[in-house]
């Protein structure tokens, strides 16, 4: 499951909680929304049901003297709650989909954070309409826990933990194994610049071995109509590393191809595409997937 984290941080003051004197944090978005800020509230509901209510109507409604917005923009609506055993449900109408990417992850992270401090709520799952929420690859979010929400005051990116699937060099040099790692990383990077950049920091699995230079830098990265554009510096051409001259670039058009909408890579080297790599590949060329090179594939 891929879970998300963000950072953010509050006020001057930061408020406390007290569940077991009924006071909670409900948190909002600041103006810029880019963080959230959380506020105490003193609740009156003890029943469970009751107070999961009252909670949502503050988490909707910001109190006049903040300078924040709620966590769901006016388009959505909050169609109701249930729980089983930890697990508190929370349906919204299917608006909550149309929440901008930046919007959302701050929104979940505030109803986890908020939701679980009720006594017997362990875990939250989001529905939109009668449909359990999905991540940007298509995959049921699932449960979220506080846990995958990381407050820091220092930083007021988002971040989500995604997982990836790579592919390194084997042992003898010639062929590509699939490595998967989970990455937690800014929202605000592309799915592509990450995977180029878990490339270039090399593999974590024993019997991987690297297929770029670790000194290699990119310098600028595109994706035009599914053809990812990747300008290195000069240290792509000067790897000494022990690998046949198709690994490299394998390692990352089969990387690519693998986790995103990516089906052709076209390699630039300090903005030029008329460079022979290794001598023997000319990069002037979008290269396509291919499995030729990857260990086990038919």
């Amino acid at each position: 499951m891929s879970s998300w984290a963000f950072m953010g941080c509050s006020r001057d003051e930061t408020p406390t909680a007290a569940p077991e004197e009924g006071t909670y944090l409900v948190y909002y978005l600041n103006s810029a929304i880019t963080k959230l800020v959380p506020r105490s509230y003193e609740a009156v509901s003890t029943n469970q049901e009751a107070l999961v209510a009252e909670l949502m109507d503050q988490f909707i409604h910001v109190p006049k003297d903040l300078d924040c917005q709620p966590g769901i923009t006016d388009k959505v609506t909050f169609q109701g709650s249930r729980q089983e055993e930890q697990v508190l449900y929370l349906y919204f109408d299917v608006n909550y989909t149309a929440m901008k990417p930046e919007r959302e992850i701050l929104c979940r992270a505030a109803l986890t954070r908020m939701m679980t401090q009720i006594q017997g709520v362990d875990y939250i799952s989001i529905y939109c309409g009668d449909q359990p929420l999905m991540d940007r690859q298509g995959n049921p979010v699932g449960v979220l826990t506080s846990g995958d929400f990381i407050m820091n005051t220092s930083n007021v990116n988002a971040y989500e933990k995604t997982e990836l699937t790579l592919y390194f060099a084997d042992e003898a040099g010639a062929s590509l194994v699939e490595e998967k790692r989970e990455v937690v990383h800014n929202i605000n990077t592309s799915l592509e610049q990450l995977i180029v950049e878990q490339l270039i920091a090399g593999p974590g699995q024993e019997g991987h071995y690297p297929t770029l230079p670790a000194d290699c830098k990119i310098l600028s990265l595109s994706v035009t109509d599914n053809v990812c554009y990747i300008n290195f510096d000069s240290a792509f051409l000067a790897t000494t590393l022990p690998v046949s001259e198709y690994v490299p670039i394998y390692s990352i058009v089969d990387s690519l191809s693998e986790m995103t909408s990516v089906t052709k890579v076209q390699i630039l080297v300090n903005g030029s595409q008329n460079v022979m790599f290794r001598d023997v590949i000319s990069l002037n060329t979008a290269f396509e997937r291919s499995q030729e090179y990857i260990e086990g594939a038919q």
